[in-house]
Formats: C-alpha cells, structure tokens, sequence
C-alpha cells in the first residue's frame, strides 16, 4: 500500500471571474487530471467565496519546492484564461504546523 503523502505547504488562491458557477465547475473538472497528474500536490479544494463570482483553490504542497515548480508550469500559467479572471487573484502561502488526522 503506497505511504500518504504529508503537506508541509498551503497555497490559498482567490479569484474573482465572470463564469458562471456551472462554467467554473465544467473548466475544473476538465483540468482535474492535470491537476491529478502533478506529483507534488497532495490536495487540491476548489472552493465557492461569499460574493458573486468569487472563488478560490486551496492547493496542500508536498513542499515548497513542489509549489514552485508548479508555477512555472504551462497549467498554472493558463489559470487566468481558463477561468476568465477579471482581476489579480490574491494568494496566500502558508507552513503547515501538524494535521489533526493523519
């Protein structure tokens, strides 16, 4: 049985797009097994904000070099595009200290 991978590294992304909800989730799903096929991601949450229009990945990194080979890649580069942002997302990264479950 393969070991589960432990996250050292969150990345918060929250985007503004003009997509409909339904859209948003067609793009997503279309690109989830790219987002599959990245060794370094341990989990990804696609996540719905409180405006309109608003929502947000959170991304659990295996480490942070992970995470910055992933934002040199092609598929982070299409973000924007893929999901008509319409302004500068916000990100945040932060180190993971423990998990309650293992």
């Amino acid at each position: 049985m393969e070991e589960k991978k432990k996250g050292t590294i969150m990345q918060i992304v929250k985007l503004k797009t003009e997509l409909s909800e339904e859209e948003l989730l067609k793009v997503a799903k279309e690109r989830e097994p790219q987002f599959k096929a990245i060794s370094g991601i341990v989990q990804k949450y696609y996540v719905k904000l409180g405006a309109p229009g608003e929502y947000g990945g959170v991304y659990i990194w295996d480490s942070m070099e992970s995470l910055q080979e992933f934002k040199k890649s092609e598929l982070a580069a299409t973000i924007p595009k893929a999901y008509k942002v319409v302004e500068t997302p916000s990100v945040e990264i932060v180190n993971i200290m423990f998990e309650l479950r293992e």
